[in-house]
């Protein structure tokens, strides 16, 4: 995959799992990397990987949540290669709890790692891009790739955190592209499935032979996205796993009902809204499972 020769792409939790595997694809693809994680050796393994194979990557370690992070990434990009054309990001937690159950301090940290880490680095490539086109009076090259997750279309119920994380990804990857459109910024969210240190716990281990869950099977959409060839799509979110790559189609409206008077009465909303939600035990009506039997193996074992 060739499209990415000479652009600039920041890659957050590129330590491992999805990021590690979402960096190679871009350097694959001729992208020069600034790899972002938690200090460690394993950023710097994935960064000798890349310069083994001929590529170009340099590290950036840090909070991904802490806005100082934020700021030293845009000017590693800039220091290093004299430019930033791609964000990845990709950083996340699991502190898995049902609601009654959760601490204080694990909600906190899922939606700091997730949610403030996207807007973080969203804040500062955006405004680096804002700043840049203004100067050449044009739209500037831009791309942000952001992880959400199908938890959010499930309401996955051991992961309220984590789902209502994901669910204000997607919100912050749509109001990015709105925004920052005239300044050239495509902006798209992906919901991947993968088996990561982080997931193992919950997908078990890989089966013999390929890995339908494997890491690498997400990196060719995010090099793509990444590309030229994504020139015209931002705002949208995409469900990736696999050989599955499908595009979510906006929420709908169900029903939509209209008081007879200027405004609603007990007794008009009882007596028109009583008539269609009459499922007892009532079931969760704000969810989306069409995604979860698009491929043969869900989580590595064969769908019967």
């Amino acid at each position: 995959m060739a499209g990415l020769d000479g652009r600039v792409a920041v890659v957050t939790g590129a330590g491992q799992g999805l990021g590690a595997a979402e960096a190679l694809a871009l350097a694959g693809s001729g992208a020069r990397l600034v790899l972002n994680d938690l200090p460690g050796p394993a950023l710097d393994e994935v960064a000798e990987r890349i310069r083994a194979a001929g590529g170009e990557a340099v590290t950036c370690a840090g909070d991904v949540a802490e806005w100082s992070t934020g700021e030293a990434l845009v000017r590693r990009a800039v220091d290093a290669y004299g430019n930033l054309d791609v964000v990845v990001n990709n950083a996340g937690v699991l502190r898995d709890r049902m609601i009654f159950s959760m601490s204080e301090h694990e909600w906190d940290t899922v939606i700091r790692v997730h949610l403030r880490g996207h807007f973080v680095t969203t804040r500062f490539a955006t405004a680096f891009w804002r700043e840049q086109s203004k100067i050449k009076n044009r739209p500037v090259y831009a791309r942000i790739v952001n992880t959400s997750s199908e938890a959010f279309l499930l309401g996955s119920a051991g992961q309220p955190n984590y789902a209502a994380a994901k669910g204000g990804i997607v919100a912050l990857t749509l109001a990015t592209a709105r925004g920052c459109e005239r300044y050239g910024v495509r902006a798209n969210a992906i919901c991947p499935r993968a088996r990561t240190a982080m997931t193992g716990g919950l997908m078990g281990p890989a089966p013999a032979g390929p890995d339908p869950m494997a890491p690498e099977r997400v990196g060719p959409l995010v090099a793509w996205l990444a590309g030229p060839s994504a020139a015209c799509i931002t705002g949208e979110v995409f469900v990736v796993h696999g050989d599955v790559v499908a595009v979510l189609g906006p929420p709908t409206v169900r029903h939509a009902f209209h008081a007879r008077g200027d405004q609603w009465t007990a007794d008009e909303l009882d007596a028109t809204l009583g008539t269609v939600f009459t499922q007892d035990p009532p079931l969760p009506g704000f969810v989306c499972e069409e995604t979860l039997p698009l491929a043969g193996s869900t989580f590595g074992e064969e769908r019967q």
